[in-house]
C-alpha cells in the first residue's frame, strides 16, 4: 500500500471518528480547520441548519495577498485572527473546534490559539 494513501485513509477514519462527537449548532457552531500543504482553510458552521457562517483562508481574495508573503505558521495565526474577528462581528461568541483529523498542533494550535487570542471562546 502505497505511504501516503495510508496516511489519507487513517486521517479519513480520525475524521469520522471526530464528527460523531464534535456538532455545532446555533448556540455553539463548528470552527472546521482543514490544512493542506499549501493553504490553511477555517470555517464556522452551523450543523443543525448546515450553513456555514464565517469563514477565512489564505486563498480568500480579500486574505489572500496579506497571507502569501508569511510562513505556513504565520499564515495559521493570521487565519485564526481573520475567522475570530469575523465570528465576533457575526455575534459568535463560543465554538468547538473540529480539527478534520488533524493531530492538534503545529498550523492547527496555532490557528485555535490566535483565535482564542481575539476573544473566542473553545
Amino acid at each position: 500500500m502505497d505511504k501516503q494513501k495510508a496516511k489519507r485513509d487513517a486521517v479519513a477514519r480520525i475524521k469520522l471518528r471526530i464528527r460523531k462527537t464534535v456538532a455545532g449548532d446555533a448556540a455553539r457552531p463548528r470552527l472546521s480547520v482543514y490544512r493542506s500543504e499549501q493553504h490553511i482553510y477555517a470555517q464556522v458552521i452551523d450543523d443543525v441548519t448546515s450553513r456555514t457562517l464565517v469563514s477565512a483562508s489564505t486563498v480568500a481574495k480579500d486574505l489572500a495577498a496579506k497571507a502569501k508573503d508569511l510562513k505556513p505558521l504565520e499564515q495559521a495565526k493570521f487565519i485564526g485572527e481573520a475567522v475570530a474577528e469575523r465570528a465576533i462581528k457575526a455575534g459568535i461568541k463560543a465554538v468547538v473546534l473540529d480539527r478534520n483529523g488533524r493531530r492538534y498542533g503545529g498550523r492547527i494550535a496555532a490557528l485555535a490559539d490566535a483565535a482564542r487570542a481575539k476573544g473566542l471562546q473553545f
